[in-house]
């Protein structure tokens, strides 16, 4: 099994939607600390799983952006970012965003 991991720091803003009152509610901005891990059995042709490119291209969308209009209609939480990642990345099989040093999601397939 062939295991590829991308660490990245993306600086974005958001405000989250919640049923309780939060200063998070307000806009904001983090400097995350995204590690994405891909997974597979074999390699392709050009002997990789995922090209390390690929990954950041779809993590820097975050990047100096609002990540509200990223995720569309999804609520910008730390875990709804994992998941989203994962989901446009191959092979991937677990993200993890890190919103502050004390403060880390982690979706995993």
């Amino acid at each position: 099994m062939f295991t590829v991991t991308k660490r990245m720091e993306v600086s974005g803003a958001h405000f989250l939607h919640l049923d309780y009152e939060s200063k998070c509610t307000n806009l904001h901005g983090h400097n995350w600390i995204i590690t994405v891990t891909v997974q597979n059995g074999t390699l392709d042709k050009n002997g990789m799983v995922v090209d390390f490119s690929k990954i950041k291209e779809i993590v820097n969308q975050f990047d100096h952006h609002l990540i509200n209009d990223v995720l569309g209609d999804l609520n910008p939480t730390a875990e709804n970012m994992a998941k989203w990642i994962c989901d446009h990345i191959p092979y991937c099989i677990r993200v993890s965003v890190q919103e502050t040093e004390g403060n880390v999601a982690t979706y995993e397939k």
